[in-house]
Order: structure tokens, then C-alpha cells, then sequence
């Protein structure tokens, strides 16, 4: 079975790629810069920039080439978009959404003729529990997780007489190096300066305690051998919790977060 993974020199994407490797699967990273990483893995690269249609075209000319047939898509690639809606410039919301929501758009679309040729097919979406609340001064990021969360449900009921499933995998906090990689918002104002302070500095305590995605790459590994998977497997306390807080009592579900990251009420 061969597995193709975005995002998958680091973070979540390699604890995935390394524990479908330990369990006998054929892994393919991607990378937007392999050459200098490749010798670091062990498993192959292959060269993909999500936000290029050409980048994306070439991958999959690359992998009809050498005759390998993908059974198993993760989109995990993304970046981190931080800072008030009103501090944040068009030019950086749309770098987010192109990353995070149309990256793994193409990519889907560009996999799925031959996922329907063959009559089967996974579609695993490592989305966030962001997709499922709305979390202060990452605005934009949590819109492009709502987003992907809206597109993998159509696609899924489009696609399920194919033999193609799709499902959402929605972490919580984990420990990974995502928050150092960040992109910031500029320039910045000075009116948000005190609860943006407050609110990254409780999310990058939340990152630096949580525990490792082992979690996570557990998950997608069950997702590839049951034969039917459901659309969304929530993984970690924060990931179950908060959404059912939220749609249920929401009020208490705004009192609570905005104790959590000690904001003003």
C-alpha cells in the first residue's frame, strides 16, 4: 500500500510517516526542499510546493512515472498564521488559506482520477481542533481549518460511490515544533498588544506541555485498516472537549476560554 504524505519532515507528519513505516506501509514524504533533508529520512521524498498547481502537476507526473499508484493521500501540510483580524494583511490571510485550505484542495482533486479509476481510495485531512472553535488572534487559521472541515463533508457524500473515503482527523494540543514556525502579523496595534501577549504565550505553554502526536499517527493508522472509517476522529482531551462545550453552552464554553488564555471579560 502506498501512502503519500504532505507536511512530512517534521511535526505530526513525521511521527505519522514514521509509524506507518514501523507497521510495514510504503511512505512517501513530500517536501518543498528535499535534497537537503532527504538523507536525514527513511523514507523517500519527493518534491511539492502545495501552493503551486505546477509544483502539485509535477508530483503526480513524477509518481505516474516511476508507476506508483497512491492508496492512501494525508494532507497534513501547513503553516500558522498569528495576530488580530484587524492587524492581519490581506496578503498574509491569503498565504494562509492558500496553504492550509487550497494546497490541500489541488492536491485532493489532483489525486482523485486515479483513486476513482481504481474504485478505492483513503483521504485522511489532518485538520485542528481550530476547524471546530474559534480560537483568538489565529483567525485566519481557524478559518482555514472551518474551511477544510466544510469541504471534506461535500466531498466525502461526492465521492463515497467511488470507493473513496474521506475523513477528518481534528487534534487538540500536542507537542510539536509548530509554533516556532509561525508567521506573525504586521505591523502590529497596540490596542490587542496585552491580550495577544496572553493568548500566544497560554498557546505555546499548551504546545511545550502537551503530549507527543503519537496519539495522532495511532489514529490515521487505524483509519487505513478499517475498512470503512467514519468522517472525524477527535484526538486528545482538548479536541473532544471543547467542541461539545462549545455547541452545547456556549456561553460557558466563551467564560472558559477566555479564562484559559486570561483574557479580560
Amino acid at each position: 500500500m502506498n501512502i503519500l504524505i504532505t507536511g512530512s519532515t517534521s511535526g505530526i507528519g513525521e511521527v505519522i510517516a514514521q509509524h506507518l513505516l514501523q507497521n510495514k506501509y510504503n511512505v512517501i514524504g513530500t517536501s518543498r526542499n528535499p535534497d537537503g533533508i532527504k538523507a536525514k529520512l527513511t523514507y523517500p521524498l519527493l518534491k511539492l510546493d502545495i501552493t503551486s498547481q505546477a509544483s502539485i502537476d509535477n508530483c503526480i507526473n513524477e509518481l505516474e512515472a516511476k508507476g506508483i499508484s497512491i492508496d492512501v493521500l494525508i494532507n497534513n501540510a501547513g503553516i500558522g498564521v498569528c495576530g488580530s483580524i484587524e492587524e492581519t494583511s490581506a496578503d498574509l490571510a491569503r498565504e494562509q488559506l492558500e496553504t492550509n485550505f487550497w494546497g490541500a484542495v489541488n492536491l485532493t482533486k489532483a489525486i482523485l482520477p486515479q483513486m476513482r479509476k481504481n474504485k478505492k481510495g483513503k483521504i485522511v485531512f489532518i485538520t485542528s481542533l481550530a476547524g471546530l472553535i474559534g480560537v483568538p488572534y489565529q483567525g485566519f487559521y481557524s478559518a482555514s481549518k472551518h474551511a477544510l472541515e466544510g469541504f471534506c463533508k461535500s466531498l466525502r457524500q461526492e465521492v463515497k460511490e467511488f470507493g473513496i473515503s474521506i475523513s477528518s482527523v481534528e487534534p487538540g494540543f500536542f507537542k510539536t515544533n509548530l509554533h516556532n514556525s509561525f508567521k506573525y502579523a504586521h505591523p502590529t496595534i497596540n490596542d490587542y498588544s496585552q491580550s495577544r501577549e496572553k493568548v500566544l504565550g497560554v498557546f505555546a505553554h499548551s504546545i511545550e506541555n502537551a503530549p507527543k502526536p503519537t496519539a495522532i499517527a495511532t489514529t490515521v493508522l487505524q483509519i487505513i485498516k478499517t475498512k470503512n472509517p467514519k468522517y472525524s476522529y477527535r484526538v486528545g482531551k482538548d479536541g473532544k472537549m471543547l467542541p461539545i462545550l462549545q455547541f452545547l453552552f456556549n456561553s460557558l464554553f466563551e467564560k472558559g476560554a477566555r479564562n484559559k488564555f486570561k483574557l479580560p471579560s
